[in-house]
């Protein structure tokens, strides 16, 4: 080690101490200052705007009011809107310079850190539940159980013929042309 690395207050300690950590990938840059203070108390006012695009049920608590730059602040709220667990709804509000008219600029719902990220993935053996491996037994009370449906042979053509026209939804029978029944009733 170097006498100057050990001297508090050296300029390789100071600019270690000056550099911001790092951010995670996928989190939004938010601008680091304080946020206007008459904008920041506009809680009530940013909770009025999202009530605007969504029922109050829906939003939870105030989460935080972020800067954005001079005189323009986000406030974030959580949500309670169903499948959108870790969601934040959010409002822009701003204001022009000396003046206490707060403009609400933008609204809309965000991910959050915790949303952005699928959940860890578990072995499709470790989600089978016990139900799930029952086999389910057949129904002997359900219309149609336990009746066999075979192919019936026509006159001159083999049963394996008449399967397979079955199966090809052409019958003996599909075709325009009237079929004779020989005058026999019932046939």
């Amino acid at each position: 080690m170097s006498p100057q690395s050990e001297q508090p207050g050296t300029p390789v300690q100071e600019q270690a101490a000056k550099t911001p950590p790092k951010r995670k990938a996928g989190v939004p840059v938010w601008r680091t200052g304080k946020p206007d203070a008459f904008l920041a108390a506009a809680v009530e006012t940013a909770r009025a705007a999202v009530e605007g695009i969504t029922p109050a049920a829906t939003i939870g608590a105030h989460l935080a009011a972020k800067s954005e730059g001079d005189r323009l602040v986000t406030h974030l709220f959580e949500s309670r809107l169903p499948g959108y667990a870790g969601w934040q709804w959010y409002a822009v509000l701003t204001r022009n310079s000396r003046s206490k008219v707060v403009t609400v600029n933008e609204l809309g719902l965000l991910p959050s850190e915790d949303s952005i990220l699928a959940p860890e993935w578990v072995p499709w053996a470790e989600r089978v539940r016990p139900e799930d491996e029952q086999q389910q037994e057949p129904d002997e009370d359900a219309p149609g159980a336990g009746v066999a449906v075979e192919p019936v042979a026509v006159e001159g053509e083999p049963a394996e013929e008449a399967a397979l026209s079955i199966e090809a939804g052409d019958g003996p029978h599909d075709d325009d042309e009237p079929q004779d029944d020989g005058g026999q009733p019932g046939a």
